[in-house]
Parts: structure tokens; sequence; C-alpha cells
């Protein structure tokens, strides 16, 4: 990795030798202006022949700033498509969702496509987000696919929706070096809203009682500034590409080193990307060839540090001398020295006393040859052979002197992971035009094998007392497998009318023989109104295309579970050992089956509307779905005796999603030296569980109340309703503790008494981006609203009550809520606590100057700033109203980012 380090601090000698041999080339090639081409499952179309619902997204309209996974260029820049990171953590995931999902506890994740090759998403060991491996500098486009006229092409795989990201290639010609260097600054948003330290003194004087009141101290810290630091970050890229006769290339070095805002949290990611894309054969046979090489390190943070930061005793300081035995950390203690085990940790101790260090390398490439027959040149013969495969290993060290791990004496655990993805993708397509019947034949047919595995060996936690947890275990080893045929047939007629069809079998080890194999068909059809006589020479109206589809997809992408459908023995672990006189034995446990699990199969429907005005200046597009998803996998319940497991994956259910979606496209003003352009999309989705085997699945886990659970899947509403008691409030407004509404009115308030109350999903997601353009001057911005989204405030109902100065033997402080309600126990299930948590969220302003000419003709300079996460707009009264699954409890919150850069390019 240093290596890569020191090319990387050479790159700008690079980048001079470079523009001095380039002054001495002769560039006689024009730049070819890009076609209007999406990609589609295995081919291409031009835009105005597409029969689905396809958005296609290129460079030019990403998002700029630190970005450092890919899924972040695109944020709110499509309707349809809703991206929620998940943590502010460097290197950290987003949640995807297309059309709202259609599973409850399969993935409802989409598929991804990385140049031919779907990537396997379930996640690496040691990489917080697996599409972080990708360096986003190398994506020239996104295009996704939402429909199932779209995606059934893609079958067991696509319920979800598909994203096609595509890398940047060489072309032929001068050679040509692009350098960018962004430095960025992370700031936190705020702190989580709980007592001052004066605050706090005085609630406990007024309320403890004396032995706890004689637990303050005299310090005055802040917790929460404690653990958060303001971090930079810095982000390289470099690449060269051109051409060697016939050889297209491009090859690119990246290097990111970003700090998190909560100390010791650290990313940092070296890349190299290779493509080469020959022709041979007077053009005839067209090669391929992608190779992307990652490898990095990151420092996690203790998951426990925020909540410990936002509770532990402001009265208290981070350090004491006297404390030489902790590591000169303030802790509880008992009275005999050793740490109190209930109390929280001391959560700057959690932090700089854990080393949690993980080493990722990943290498995805394939390489597709696309040979148009000479004899026949209509026919194309098309091979993908694709491979990713990571290699990570890591170790979590807690030093002997940390409280939270006191009595072991310090911990160790290495682990390691390898996984394989290889692809085999072969297709033939013929394309012919037969002028005499005004009619186009586009056939398309395929065979594709796709194969992972996983291997971890067993990886218990070392104490420093010499024992281990878990004392005994297993190497595990896991492989799945599909096999799949596909067809598609488009057929032009007078170039109006348009009809597309297509046919997947897919066949998936992880069902057994009798339902191993799903057919997953779909139809569409397109009018190009514009093309009609009375339309044909309007001046107004520029595109006019009516589509219609239908398409089952299916799901069979089941969570760490690869043979659900087999009975199946695992040794049991050391607790559950077998005593035969003086010696133990590990038993043989019967685990928990379905032999009659199946695929889930969604049904959707599609129509939409393309449309341009002026040209297309004014272009865009309406969409209006209903997605029907039958045989649902879920976890549920099962009746004692039943099976050999109290929760069963089985098929239960289905459920239903109806929306609406609107995208507009408007290039306002364009003039020689000013240019404007924005564009809106706007989203409303609901769904809703309309069949369910079990009455109710509770879910949504929350912190504080073991084995509570807030959220349901219950028939007639949404997934993940919050599932509360309907709070009572007295005249003056403020809750009453422990008084619901008794909802069945048999005179007891008990679980019969809880209902479902409002939704994480919000009911509208609007996007709204725009840019201008003054001269050399560029000033762009991207921001998002969400709409009727509903979150539960855990930590709220956690700590804004007085329970933190009444138990325990230690003090915690208490959340600002209190003194709105003057709880004395926590009310986890109360509705008071499921708040509105609509938003408008500036993403992104971006503000850059271009210095043309700079060196030579050819070459330019671009300076760009950026502010990310600008504001927010909310009346939520927790840090960040946007959390995906609606339990908002001690989130690494998302910072304020602050971004200069420059690109060079020769």
């Amino acid at each position: 990795m240093k290596n890569f380090t020191t090319v990387l601090k050479i790159a700008p000698a690079f980048l001079l030798a470079s523009t001095i041999i380039h002054a001495q080339t002769n560039d006689s090639l024009k730049e070819k202006k890009i076609e209007e081409v999406v990609l589609i499952g295995y081919g291409a179309k031009k835009k105005s022949d597409l029969t689905g619902s396809v958005t296609a997204i290129s460079a030019k309209d990403f998002n700029e700033g630190s970005i450092n996974s890919p899924e972040q260029l695109i944020q709110g820049k499509a309707s349809g498509i809703q991206i929620t990171n998940n943590s502010g953590a460097p290197g950290a995931g987003s949640t995807i969702r297309i059309r709202g999902g259609a599973s409850l506890n399969a993935s409802n994740d989409p598929l991804i496509v990385i140049d031919g090759v779907p990537v396997d998403a379930t996640g690496i060991s040691g990489a917080a987000n697996p599409l972080a491996l990708i360096n986003p500098n190398d994506i020239e486009s996104f295009n996704i696919l939402k429909d199932a006229s779209a995606t059934a092409i893609y079958g067991s795989r696509a319920s979800n929706g598909v994203i096609i990201i595509t890398t940047k290639k060489g072309t032929s010609g001068r050679v040509k070096l692009n350098y960018t260097t962004t430095t960025s600054i992370y700031e936190k948003m705020g702190n989580i809203k709980m007592l001052s330290t004066n605050q706090f003194r005085d609630v406990v004087m007024s309320q403890a009682e004396p032995a706890f009141q004689q637990l303050l101290g005299n310090s005055n810290t802040n917790w929460q500034n404690e653990i958060y630091q303001t971090a930079l970050g810095f982000d390289n890229s470099v690449s060269l590409s051109g051409g060697v006769k016939n050889l297209p290339y491009r090859l690119s070095l990246g290097y990111l080193n970003q700090d998190g805002i909560i100390k010791t949290n650290n990313i940092e990611r070296t890349t190299v990307s290779l493509n080469l894309n020959p022709k041979f054969f007077d053009k005839h046979l067209e090669i391929n060839f992608n190779v992307k090489g990652t490898y990095v390190e990151n420092r996690f943070k203790d998951d426990g540090a925020i909540g410990a930061a936002v509770v532990f005793d402001p009265t208290k300081p981070v350090y004491d001398p006297s404390f030489t035995k902790y590591g000169g950390y303030w802790e509880w203690l008992q009275a005999n020295g050793d740490p109190n085990t209930n109390a929280t940790k001391n959560p700057v101790s959690m932090l700089n006393q854990r080393f949690d260090l993980s080493y990722v390398r990943r290498v995805l490439g394939n390489i597709q040859f696309d040979y148009k027959f000479h004899f026949l040149p209509e026919l194309r013969a098309n091979l993908n052979l694709g491979y990713d495969y990571s290699d990570s290993n890591g170790n979590t060290t807690v030093l002997p002197s940390a409280a939270m791990n006191y009595y072991e004496k310090g911990t160790y655990r290495r682990y390691t992971q390898e996984k394989k993805n290889k692809l085999l993708d072969f297709y033939l397509n013929y394309l012919k035009t037969v002028e005499s019947l005004k009619s186009t034949f586009d056939l398309t047919l395929g065979y594709s094998y796709q194969d992972w595995q996983r291997s971890e060996p067993f990886a218990p936690t070392i104490y420093g007392t010499g024992l281990s947890n878990p004392k005994s275990g297993r190497d595990i080893f896991t492989q799945n497998t599909i096999l799949s045929y596909f067809g598609r047939f488009n057929y032009t007629f007078n170039n109006k009318y348009l009809l597309t069809a297509t046919l997947r079998r897919d066949a998936s080890s992880r069902f057994s023989e009798d339902n191993r194999v799903g057919y997953f068909p779909s139809v569409a059809l397109a009018w190009k109104i514009d093309q009609e006589n009375f339309l044909k020479d309007s001046k107004v109206l520029s595109s006019l295309k009516l589509r219609a589809g239908w398409g089952q997809t299916g799901q069979q992408d089941i969570q760490n579970n690869d043979y659900p459908y087999l009975a199946r023995y695992v040794v049991s672990d050391a607790g559950a050992t077998y005593q035969i006189g003086d010696d133990f034995y590990n038993t043989l446990r019967a685990q928990g089956y379905d032999k009659n699990i199946k695929w889930e199969t969604t049904t959707t429907k599609n129509i939409g509307l393309d449309f341009g005005f002026l040209k297309d200046r004014i272009s865009g597009s309406i969409e209006v779905y209903e997605k029907e998803s039958k045989d649902l996998l879920s976890i549920v319940p099962v009746p004692a005796g039943a099976n050999l497991t109290n929760l069963l994956l089985t098929n239960i259910g289905d459920m239903r999603n109806r929306g609406i979606e609107a995208n507009v496209n408007v290039r306002a003003i364009e003039k020689d030296n000013f240019t404007w352009e924005f564009n809106v999309n706007a989203t409303h989705y609901r769904s809703e569980i309309t069949n369910l085997a079990s009455t109710e699945v509770l879910t949504g886990g929350i912190g504080g109340g073991t084995g509570t659970m807030i959220q349901v899947h219950s028939q007639g509403y949404q997934p993940n309703a919050f599932y509360v008691y309907q709070q009572v409030y007295d005249n003056a407004g403020k809750p009453i503790e422990g008084a619901y509404v008794d909802r069945n009115g048999d005179g007891v308030i008990n679980n019969s008494d809880l209902y479902k109350y409002k939704s994480p999903a919000p009911d509208v997601l609007l996007g709204f981006s725009s840019k201008f353009t003054y001269k050399n001057f560029d000033l762009g911005f991207t921001m998002r609203a969400s709409i009727g989204n509903y979150v539960y405030n855990n930590v709220a109902s956690q700590y804004g009550n007085l329970q933190g100065i009444k138990n325990n033997g230690y003090l915690q402080n208490i959340h600002t809520s209190y003194f709105d309600t003057g709880f004395n126990r926590a009310q986890y299930q109360s509705d008071y606590y499921v708040e509105n948590a609509s938003f408008i969220r500036m993403d992104n302003i971006n503000l850059g100057y271009n210095f043309a000419s700079f060196i030579s003709k050819n070459s330019k300079i671009r300076v760009f700033g950026s502010v990310q996460n600008a504001f927010v707009i909310t009346k939520y009264s927790g840090l960040d109203p946007e959390v995906f699954n609606g339990i908002d409890n001690n989130l690494y919150q998302r910072p304020r980012i602050y971004s200069l850069g420059l690109n060079f390019q020769f």
C-alpha cells in the first residue's frame, strides 16, 4: 500500500512529463459525440427505443465533493430510487431501494452489475461497504432498471431492480492524462440533546436519593465533544488513457485517506484499474477487458462509544491520575476498586484502548468477447467471463487496562474470510432490419452460470486469562449456484410501434429439486406518438412515447443461509456438551428447515409516458406501477414441537406496492456565456402486506427494552409499522406516565391495546438539482426532501426519564425530553416517541472555475469547492431525521463536509 502512496506523491512530476510529451504530439482526432445509448441487460438500446422503465445518469450529472462510494454519485438524481447513508463513518454503506423493495426478510437490495459482472452485495468481512471498494472516479455511468419488463432478463435476482454500473474506458488517439485531488474537512452536525452539567446537577439534587447525590463529581465534561473531532480526508486519482495502434487503454490509480469524525476511525484505500478494448478482424471482434484491484485498511471505532458518550455522567472527568490501573481513564468502580460491571464505561477509553483493524483485498475483473460474424454480420456472439475475488482479515485487540474487558484481562480476536464469485455469460444476438416490411427484428438467446463461495475459519475471542469464547466451533464453507437460460425479442414496426418480450429460466441451488427452477417472463409495448403524422411536424412537441409493461421477477437472495431446504445437523458449542464419566462430548443438534421453501415471485405492471418539448429543452417521464409479491420469504415463529426451531425461514404471504413517479429535466437557458438547467423528480409509493400466514411478525428491536419490539409486519398494513400504545395526555398537553388508551374497551391495558401507527416509509420523495454556468464558472446543487416518514426516537425513550439517577449505583445523563414528560421510568412503547421526521436536506452545493488552455490548447485545470450535507430542515427532535429503518438509536451521525479540489486534464 505504501508503494501506491509513493506513486501518487510523484504524480505531479508524472503530469509534467506527460504534458511535455503531449505538447509535441499532433492531435488529429476530434472528440466523438456520445450517442444517447442506454445499457440494458445483455445489450444496449437507444433511449428512444426503450420499452421499459430505465433511467440513465452519466458522469456530467454526478454529485461532486467527497465521494468515497459509488452510490453517493447519484443520490437525489432520479425518481424511484432512494439512497440512504447508513452511517457517517468513512467508507460506510448505503441502503438502496428501487420503488420500495419487494420482500420482508429476503434482501431488498437491487442487483448491482459492474461492467457486466453481477456482484455479491452480502458484504465482506472487514469492509463496511463492498461498493466502497470501487473507486467512484473510475465510473462513467449508471443505468437504473426499475420495472419488470426491463429487469426480467435478470430473472431471480431482479425483484428489487437492477443498477448497471459502467466504468471509464480508453479511446484511440493522443495520450490523455487526468489528475484529480480533493481535500475535505468533516465536522459533526450537532450533539444529541442531553442535560448540561448544571441541569444534570439540579435534577439529581432535586429528584435523586442522597446516596446518588453523593456520586456527583466536580467536573464539567461534554462527553460527546470528547469523542468527536474535526476530521480530514484526502482523495487522489490519476488516470492515463489513449491508444496504441488498435489497442485503446485506460489505466488509473486512486488513493483515499479519510479520518472519521469519531476519533480513532479511519479508512485508507488504494485502487488500480485497467481497461483494454481492442478490435480485430476489421472490427468484427471487439474485446473488452476490465480489471479493478483494491486494497483497504480500516480502523473501526467501538460501536458502544457513541451511546456511552451520550449518557456518561457530565460531572466526571475524562482522565484521573489515580486510575492508572485503567490506563488513567476515570471509571465507575465498586468498593473493592474493580469496575462496576453494570455501569457505562468511559467512552474515550473505549476508543483509545480498543484497536479494531481490518485489511481487505479485492479483485473484480472480466473479459468480454463480442464477435460479429463475417458471413452474417447481423449475427453477434458475446462471451463474458467474470471473476470477483475478495480476501480479508482483521484483528480486534482490547487492552488489559480497559475497564470494559477488565475481568477478561483484555481480549484478542483474529478473523479471515475468502469470497469467490465466478461468472460465465454467453449469448447470440440477431439484429435485422427489413425495409420492405418497415420492421426491425432483434433476437437474443443466452446462457448464464454464476457461482458464489464463501469460507470463514473458526475465529474465537481469546481472553487474557487464557480462555476463549466460544471454546469450540467450526470452520464455515458455503456455496450457491444459479444456472440460467434467457431470451429476448425486440420488434419495431415503422419506427413507431415497439414490442419487447423476455423469458428467463433460473435454477437455484438454494431450493430443492421440486422447487429449484423458476420461469420469469415479461412483455412490453411502446408507441412513439411523436412519429405519427399528426405530430411529426410539431414545433412544440419533440418527443412523446407511451409505454406499458408486465413481467415477473424472482427472489432467492436469502441472508446467511444457502441450504434452507436441507435437514442439517451442526456440532454444539461448548455450552451444550454431554457428560459421560469425566469427559464432555459435543452433540449433533438438528436444525429447523422447510423442505418446501421456494422462490418469491414479484409481478409488476407499469405504464409510462416519456415526453419532450421544444427540441427536448423540456423532457421527462411519468410512471405508474404496481408490484405484487407472492410467497414472501420471512422468518416467523412456529408452534412448539412443529419444527426443530422456534423461528423458521419460510414462505408466508403476499405484499403489494403501488406507486407513481415523475422526472422532469429542463434546459431553461442556453446562451453563449450563460446556461441554466435543472431536474425535478418525485416519487410516491405505498407498500401493503395483503396476506400473512402468521397473524403478525414482530420486528424492530430497540435499545433499553430487553426483548421489546417496536415494529410489526401485519396484514393490511405497511411493513415495519410501529406497534405502540396510544398515549394519554393531561389538559396541558403533557403525557401522563403509564396512561394509555384502552383501544379495545375491555378495561385492561395490555398487548391487546397495541396498535399499528405510521411507518418509516415516506409518502413522497422529492429531488431537485440545478446547474448554472457563467463563462468559466459553474454552480450546482442537489436537494432532497422526504415527506411523511416517521421515526421512533429511541434515544429519548431510553434516556428521557429518571432511571439513570435511581438505579445500579452509578449516574447516567438524562435526555432533555424529560423536561417535557417528567417520566420517572422509561415508556418504551408509547406512541409519544414516534415522530414525524419529514425533512428537506441540501445534499450538495458545488462551485467551480475552469482554466482553459492551461500550458497547451488541449489542457485545462478546474478548481472546485463543495459543501455536502449543508443543512437539514425538519421538525424531528433527534439529531438526524433520515433513519432508514425508523429507529433512531445512537447512530454515527453524518458529517457536514467542506471540500476543495483540483482537476488537471492534459
